[in-house]
């Protein structure tokens, strides 16, 4: 029944009373993650109004916002950049056009949530998050919500700020990892030949979209960035899309002869059997003192124990939904004088449920119900409330990193970096 009810609850949140001075969002694009990315988890949120929206097609953007309740639609993107009510924006236009429409926005005082990728490539990436916009004070006649302070941009890795991947993290030993692997895989019904996803003029490619999440786990769990990328193999769409690939599997070499893998598809048959999964895989080291063996018995003189530690998380992508923390141990015992003879083997597995941060240990607020999405807004509020918060985030040396990581993939395929917009901010 808790499963039913969390489920329903993530659907239909309570909607608390708004407060007086609640942030005013605008959305620019009529685009199908919205109601899940923010619509939904704005209903939760005392300080959060989704106020108006804009599309290239104003009759798109008419019937989007009775579908969704979003009380303005504006005429165009700058006509809703120009409006002085609106406080933040999010950003979910196909991936070429975040560079653009996230430094108009940006110059115009407004705080920016931005879907990832956030840009197209590493070159505009160092551009977009060095810009003098991000250190430069947003008078309050122009945004109130600024409160005299620069304004927020966040690229939108909603999965970090769940309990569940803040546990798994605080049981990742950095020191004596060994190898990391994530698999992220949809259906191939999901999205049409000719999706956006898959035109290489807007920077699509499976990497640009599925992949970076990926991609990012690898850098969230080692705490480092790759040294190089030594294989990336990629499964090329069909003409005329061939510059974008739809599939990939990319091996990274981290600091410390750690090795990351992925492998990630937006073309997975028409039911993929799991779930994106990730496993964090340790170096044999000594087992805390007294352990004994499987029987109870010590261990043998001459012989030492030593414990290898793998973390399984299945669905860290929106763990609210459903996951499972699998912490598995494998002990063996050897000969102190000649460790290559192991004299005993035996495992121990574990798994746990990570709903809220009070499941984990961490004093924040949350609730079963809440989406990575809810969890994420919950931050990027905080931050620009000028509140504490619970210190997740996703700073601008981040993601020029996540993009220099995705690039460094590409330049071991055939195909081209995605192309740079031809934007040039002033």
């Amino acid at each position: 029944m808790d499963f039913i009810y969390r489920l329903w609850q993530t659907q239909f949140p309570p909607q608390p009373a708004k407060t007086p001075d609640a942030l005013r969002f605008g959305v620019l694009g009529a685009a199908n993650i919205s109601p899940t990315a923010l619509f939904r988890p704005a209903r939760s949120h005392p300080d959060v109004v989704v106020q108006a929206v804009a599309a290239r097609d104003k009759n798109k953007a008419t019937a989007y916002a009775k579908k969704h309740g979003i009380p303005q639609v504006h005429d165009s993107y700058e006509a809703l950049l120009d409006d002085p009510s609106i406080d933040a924006v999010y950003i979910p236009l196909p991936n070429g056009l975040h560079f653009e429409w996230t430094l108009r926005a940006l110059a115009k005082g407004k705080h920016v949530l931005l879907e990832k990728p956030s840009v197209s490539n590493a070159a505009e990436a160092e551009i977009l998050f060095n810009s003098p916009l991000l250190t430069t004070p947003v008078p309050r006649e122009v945004n109130a919500s600024a409160a005299g302070r620069p304004p927020v941009l966040l690229e939108a890795f909603h999965y970090r700020f769940q309990p569940a991947w803040q546990y798994l993290l605080s049981l990742v030993d950095r020191p004596n990892l060994s190898a990391v692997h994530t698999e992220a895989i949809i259906p191939n019904f999901l999205f049409s030949n000719d999706d956006i996803r898959f035109r290489y003029e807007l920077a699509g490619g499976s990497m640009m979209d599925l992949g970076t999440y990926t991609f990012s786990t690898l850098r969230q769990i080692t705490g480092a960035e790759p040294e190089a990328c030594t294989s990336c193999h990629v499964v090329k769409c069909d003409p005329p899309y061939e510059l974008c690939d739809s599939g990939s599997e990319a091996t990274f070499q981290f600091p410390g002869g750690v090795v990351g893998t992925v492998k990630s598809t937006l073309r997975g048959g028409k039911f993929p059997l799991s779930t994106p999964w990730t496993r964090v895989v340790h170096k044999p080291v000594p087992a805390p003192a007294g352990t004994k063996l499987e029987s109870g018995a010590p261990i043998p003189v001459g012989h030492e124990c030593v414990v290898t530690r793998t973390l399984t998380l299945s669905n860290f992508m929106i763990s609210n939904f459903w996951h499972r923390l699998d912490i598995e141990h494998e002990y063996g015992v050897r000969r102190t004088s000649d460790p290559a003879i192991v004299a005993e083997t035996w495992t121990t597995k574990t798994s746990k449920k990570i709903y809220t941060f009070e499941d984990a240990g961490i004093d924040q607020p949350s609730e079963p119900f809440w989406l990575s999405y809810r969890h994420q807004l919950e931050q990027f509020v905080n931050r620009i409330r000028g509140q504490e918060g619970s210190g997740i985030w996703v700073t601008p040396e981040d993601s020029i990193a996540q993009a220099r990581m995705i690039d460094m993939a590409y330049e071991k395929t055939d195909l081209p970096l995605r192309p740079s917009s031809k934007y040039q901010p002033k």
